[in-house]
């Protein structure tokens, strides 16, 4: 805020040469009791002489692209009364805007624009305004250096930058600094922003036209510079509030001081000598060196003690070791027992098969000749039962015909024996349909009984399908619930056991916390490899592995609830260990094929040395193509620490034999769940569309039954039929055999056929016993088949059934050796960590020795002789610190005794001072608030004097039309109230402005604003278009008080802005006219309309 000057109540300005009247018109005014002597005639009588004006009216302007105009002036104005006129858009605005922005206003006191860029005429670049302002008299500024004018220039760019060129009356460029035109600004006492000295339309209408009281006050206060004394006294006020707080600060200040003061003065006062405290500080180095040489060797004893402990313990160590080594070795050797047991069961097996098959196909072909020795016989058998049939009847016949040969006569004879013959012709056709028969019921039989057989095999296929599909159908479902939880697939329960294992954990039941199960916490890198490595671990992928017994039965406990029935998951003891266990002198390094233990990723290394202990995946290999796998096992050269390996199909193969996997997919360790789920329901349907088959296998196998059984019916019902229709024609032909009585000649080709007959049954009798013979030694031979067939088969039986145990045995076995050999491996653990820990010790009792002997030198040499010392190291060492401080700071206070001395009477001179300003300030605070006080009493009393004046001023002016009126200050609510009364008339009937015509009410601001001219200060005073709203006689009247006014102050310069044409004004020397051109309306049109608005 630049410094401006104020009228004081008591002091006078003497910068201005001001005529003597005008003095003592002021001189008037100051008193309480106002004269009301008309100001008028001193005005007369200051115009009898021309008065030069002093420092700081405007000479000149020049206007260059300044708002819609490109070229305005330069205008000259007079020392006195300058009237700018000219119709709308000529350029008057412009001018007076120039003027504000050129002396350091800003846009928004034109209310012409926002901005600065706003003033740039459109399609220029930058805006330049020049103003001269005068520079004489004892007013003057840096006349030296100016001369007798001052030059402003300024340039506003497109951008809104405003750059200013001070120059001298020459030209001469004196300073581009806005200050320096701040520091001219101040001296000339020019304020622009000040409605008094410029008061713009916009300005006019908030203040004087506005119809708030406050506005009118507000406008007077910013007239009469009180506002900016009131800001200044608040300003004032917030310094003394700020050297307040400053105050207090330096009180704690003060306190600081005071006691450094007396601490320097203790230090003053206490100086003391330091013989004793070096006497003193001998002995206790004395005493430390042999106590630190005590404390060692109290440090050495238990080491001594400790190291041979652990010589001691080492044999411990060794037993347990060798124990476990031919433990070891038992195992081992039980091992490859059980597995040479195993490899010669399976060479027996596998030599017992061959054999086996041949037996079976020997049986098979000798029921077949019994087979058919059988059918011989029954055909053998049924012949002879004919031919004994036949036999029996002709020699009946024979018998028959010699009794009654005479009895019956030749046509009788004749008829009976063509009957006879037609009898045995049917009779031979269905003997021979009868045997046909027979042989269909065979057949059918037999279909029917292979059809049985077949129903039987598929019956137990269709078990064992069901069977697949139903374990099938559970995997799905934990296939689709290890969805969202990959734990499912190692069981339905498994999450809440997992959960039931945190929760014991958390409450301190378990003192580590088992892993499991171990699937669940393993990965593998390849996944083509998840069946090999499934079948490798088996069962324990659902183990659980705990670090002692106690965490063992709280874990059965856990499972027990679980899984209440049905089969649990197997639990592994052994100790958790924060590293996996170095494999590299037993592991398997092939270069082409990894090992379990390196296709798998995992984290825990509790999870990894429970699979290397249990299973030993470190010597096992993985190798996809089974054709591989047994050339790189069972090769010549097979791999080093390997002792078995597994395909990708989960085929096991040793140096010396293999085994197929019954598994075909992983259920845990597959990677990709959806895939298996999409693998199940592929396999389901499949074995859905298999039972369909089945059932329709099923199906056609019992239509074929019930179709042959039917056929088997029929036929046995028609050979039953065919037998009684045969038996009846029989029992007709042995009638007419009865009662022909043939003739003598007819006997002998009977008695002939009898003859062949009974040579015929001699002869099939013959065939009948050899076939008979024969169809006995071939049941003989193929019983005999059979039995060494069954026997070979129960003994390959036997053989297998005694495997399976010994599989087992193995197993177990093998696990025997991984279990012993773990031990073995953490007995030689513990021994070469005990080793290690006893050469550790050794080392630290060596160095530790050597530590002792030189600090018993060093004692040495500080104290020749032992001292028992019954304090601590630490003690001495702390009193010792102790004391070197001490004689530290004695020394130092004794080697510069006069340094203490004189930080002493610093600090006490430091005391003093920061005293004496403490006094000062409270002090200047007390002196600032009187002075506060009577600068308030002084403002208040200038404000009431101000505003009597402008109450006298403002009724004097009324006057000079016969109008009266009142001016109302409340200085406590901040509001003016003006109240007029046209013509004469009783004060009574004053009103208020509002209710005044226009004309009235423009007089009536025209008085208000001469009347705050006259109390208040500056070079140069602009009004613009005054009297716009005036009628005729109220624009006279009030031209008439301005000029009035203006010869009254020839030493200020007033400058008019009016459209009206002023040709009525009389011509004198105090009075200049500048006449602006009419706008270019084709050009310029809508810029004028702009300006207007």
């Amino acid at each position: 805020m630049s410094k401006r000057k104020s009228i004081s109540v008591s002091d006078n300005p003497k910068k201005r040469a001001r005529p003597a009247a005008e003095e003592e018109e002021e001189e008037d005014v100051e008193d309480e009791d106002v004269d009301e002597e008309d100001p008028r005639q001193n005005g007369q009588a200051q115009g009898a002489g021309e008065v030069v004006s002093d420092a700081g009216i405007v000479e000149s302007i020049t206007l260059k692209n300044f708002m819609c105009h490109s070229l305005l002036g330069p205008f000259t104005f007079g020392s006195n009364v300058n009237f700018v006129v000219g119709n709308n858009g000529s350029g008057k605005s412009a001018v007076l805007t120039a003027l504000i922005v050129a002396l350091g206003g800003n846009a928004h006191a034109t209310n012409r624009g926002l901005s600065l860029k706003g003033f740039v005429k459109e399609g220029e670049s930058s805006a330049d305004v020049s103003i001269t302002l005068r520079n004489k008299g004892k007013d003057a500024y840096k006349p030296e250096v100016y001369g007798p004018a001052i030059i402003v220039d300024l340039r506003i760019t497109r951008e809104g930058l405003r750059t200013y060129k001070l120059r001298s009356k020459s030209g001469q460029l004196v300073s581009t600094k806005k200050e320096e035109l701040l520091s001219i600004l101040d001296n000339f006492n020019i304020q622009v922003n000040n409605p008094v000295s410029v008061l713009t339309q916009e300005m006019s209408k908030y203040f004087l036209h506005s119809k708030g009281e406050g506005d009118k006050y507000k406008f007077f206060m910013k007239a009469t510079q009180l506002e900016q004394m009131r800001e200044d006294f608040v300003y004032i006020k917030t310094t003394k509030h700020v050297t307040e707080d400053k105050v207090q600060q330096h009180g704690e200040c003060l306190k600081d001081l005071k006691r450094k003061s007396v601490e320097k003065e203790d230090r003053y006062k206490n100086m003391a000598s330091l013989d004793e405290m070096h006497t003193k500080l001998e002995d206790l180095q004395k005493q430390m060196a042999w106590a630190l040489v005590i404390e060692m060797e109290k440090e050495l004893e238990p080491m001594k003690e400790k190291l041979q402990s652990d010589r001691h313990s080492t044999e411990k160590y060794d037993e347990k070791v060798d124990e476990w080594k031919n433990k070891v070795e038992e195992a081992e050797s039980k091992s490859r027992q059980i597995q040479e047991h195993l490899e010669e069961i399976t060479q027996q097996v596998q030599e017992l098969q061959p054999k086996c098959a041949e037996l079976k196909a020997e049986a098979q072909r000798r029921n077949t000749l019994l087979k058919s020795s059988e059918v011989t016989v029954h055909r053998f058998k049924a012949n002879l039962r004919d031919l004994e049939k036949d036999k029996v009847q002709l020699s009946s016949r024979i018998n028959d015909l010699k009794l009654s040969i005479n009895q019956t006569s030749g046509a009788e004879s004749q008829a009976r024996t063509e009957r006879m013959k037609q009898i045995q012709a049917e009779l031979e056709n269905m003997s021979h349909q009868i045997a046909t028969l027979g042989q269909q019921i065979d057949q059918y039989q037999h279909v029917c009984n292979r059809a049985r057989e077949e129903q039987g095999k598929i019956g137990k296929e269709q078990e064992g399908l069901k069977r697949s599909m139903e374990a099938n159908r559970r995997n799905l479902q934990t296939m689709e619930s290890s969805r969202s939880n990959r734990l499912r697939r190692f069981g339905e329960h498994m999450p809440a056991l997992l959960q039931a294992i945190h929760e014991a954990h958390r409450r301190g039941q378990l003192k580590h916390k088992p892993r499991g199960p171990l699937g669940y916490l393993i990965s593998l890198k390849d996944p083509e490899l998840a069946l090999s490595v499934e079948v490798c671990l088996k069962g324990q992928l659902q183990a659980f592995t705990c670090d002692n017994h106690e965490d063992e039965k709280v874990l059965q406990g856990l499972m027990s609830k679980m899984f209440p029935t049905g089969r649990r998951p197997a639990i592994i003891t052994s100790n958790f260990l924060p590293r996996v266990h170095d494999t590299r002198s037993r592991a398997v390094n092939h270069p082409e094929y990894p090992s379990v233990l390196q296709a798998l990723e995992i984290e825990d290394p509790v999870v990894a040395n429970c699979l290397i202990d249990q299973r030993g995946i470190e010597s096992i290999l993985l190798i996809k193509n089974r054709t591989d796998a047994r050339r790189v096992m069972q090769g010549r050269n097979p791999p080093q620490h390997c002792n078995q390996a597994f395909s990708r199909d989960g085929d096991q193969i040793f140096n010396n034999r293999s085994y197929t996997a019954e598994q075909t997919r992983a259920n845990y360790l597959s990677g990709d769940v959806e895939e298996e789920i999409r693998h199940l329901h592929r396999e389901m349907e499949n074995q859905e569309a298999q039972a369909i088959r089945f059932q329709q296998q099923m199906k056609k196998l019992d239509d074929d039954i019930k179709q042959n059984e039917g056929l088997l019916r029929r036929t046995q019902v028609e050979q039953r039929t065919t037998k009684a229709t045969a038996t009846k024609l029989q029992l007709e032909l042995t009638d007419l055999q009865n009662m022909e009585e043939p003739q003598s000649e007819d006997l002998n080709p009977l008695e002939e056929d009898l003859q062949e007959i009974v040579t015929k049954i001699s002869s099939k009798r013959a065939e009948y016993d050899e076939a008979r013979a024969q169809t006995a030694e071939s049941k003989a031979s193929y019983e005999e088949a059979e039995q060494v067939y069954k026997q070979h088969k129960e003994q390959i039986n036997t053989v297998a059934e005694e495997a399976d145990p010994v599989k087992e045995e193995l197993s177990k076995a093998d696990q025997d050796v991984m279990k012993c050999r773990h031990h073995k491996k953490h007995y030689d653990e513990k021994r070469s960590a005990h080793l290690r820990n006893i050469q550790t010790l050794e080392a630290n009792q060596e160095s530790k020795e050597q530590e002792l002997q030189t600090s018993v030198a060093k004692a040495a040499e500080i104290c020749p002789e032992r001292v028992e010392v019954r304090r601590t190291a630490r003690s001495l060492d702390s009193e010792i610190n102790r004391l070197k401080v001490k004689i530290t700071t004695q020394q130092g206070q004794q080697g510069d005794r006069e340094e203490v001395v004189r930080q002493y009477h610093e600090a006490l001179e430091n005391y003093k001072n920061m005293a004496q300003q403490m006094k000062y300030l409270n002090s200047f605070i007390k002196s600032l608030d009187s002075i506060m006080n009577q600068r308030l009493q002084a403002y208040a009393e200038l404000r009431r004097f101000l505003s009597a004046r402008c109450k006298y001023y403002f009724d004097s002016m009324l006057a000079q039309r016969g109008y009266t009126g009142s001016m109302a200050f409340d200085h406590k609510n901040e509001t003016l109230s003006i109240s007029v009364q046209p013509g004469q008339g009783n004060k009574a009937d004053l009103s208020d402005m509002r209710s005044l015509s226009g004309g009235e009410r423009s007089f009536s601001t025209v008085c208000f604003v001469l009347s705050l001219w006259a109390i208040t200060e500056a070079p140069f005073r602009c009004l613009d278009e005054f009297d716009v709203y005036m009628d005729m006689v109220n624009r006279r009247i009030s031209m008439d008080m301005m000029l009035k006014v203006a010869a009254g102050q020839r030493y200020r310069q007033f400058i008019f802005l009016t459209p009206q044409s002023m040709s009525s004004l009389p011509v004198t020397k105090i009075i200049r006219i500048l006449r602006l051109k009419d706008p270019d309306r084709d050009n310029n049109t809508q810029r004028s309309q702009d300006e207007e608005q």
